[in-house]
């Protein structure tokens, strides 16, 4: 049964909203990006999906989107939250991978190896801002220091597959997707297929994890 739990941290109030399995050995937490929230496709995608695979899942707040506000604050402030809601996950006594979508993929991967992250899941990794690639946030990633799978859409502008750098990280793409992991209509797979993609990538790297 879904529960929710409002967790206090030093950027305010955080929320959890608690997606649990039967017999979990795992805990996969993840927060959205800078421009919405839990109700992402791939966020409930894997809420719904991995409680079967017995991973609980942990669809994070930042405080900035519990206190109602539109825009995202600094990355360090967006780090104070997401450490905040690491000793309500710790409680749990169980492994944690560390995950998110976007800017809350960056966050992971910051904050990965301070926290003791079994693993980083990196959905929609903004490498870098739409158009300006010398802007590469590639340092983030790569020094996550944990085992890391980057989920990217095939047409996402903040990052295309094959810009990716070289490293330790593994990388499936989801063809045709955007940012948001959506695609269009005439592409050769469908938008459930997509999303199906994401969840079935993701249970099968988390089997590899064990």
């Amino acid at each position: 049964m879904t529960t929710t739990e409002t967790v206090a941290t030093d950027a305010g109030d955080a929320r959890i909203t608690w997606h649990p399995a039967k017999k979990a050995d795992l805990i996969l937490a993840v927060s959205h990006g800078a421009g919405g929230g839990i109700e992402a496709r791939d966020l409930q995608a894997l809420a719904q999906e991995l409680p079967g695979h017995q991973v609980t899942v942990a669809l994070i707040e930042q405080p900035w989107r519990v206190a109602g506000k539109k825009v995202a604050p600094a990355p360090k402030t967006l780090d104070v939250g997401w450490r905040g809601i690491w000793p309500a996950l710790a409680k749990k006594k169980l492994p944690v991978i560390a995950g998110g979508r976007s800017a809350g993929a960056r966050v992971a991967c910051r904050t990965a190896t301070e926290l003791g992250a079994h693993a980083v899941l990196a959905l929609s990794f903004p490498l870098h801002p739409p158009g300006k690639p010398e802007k590469s946030r590639a340092d983030e990633l790569l020094g996550a220091g944990v085992p890391t799978l980057v989920v990217q859409g095939g047409n996402d502008p903040f990052g295309k597959p094959a810009e990716f750098p070289k490293g330790t990280y593994e990388l499936t793409e989801i063809p045709y997707g955007d940012h948001g992991f959506a695609v269009p209509k005439r592409a050769e797979i469908g938008q459930d297929e997509a999303v199906a993609l994401i969840t079935q990538e993701v249970a099968a790297w988390i089997k590899r994890l064990r």
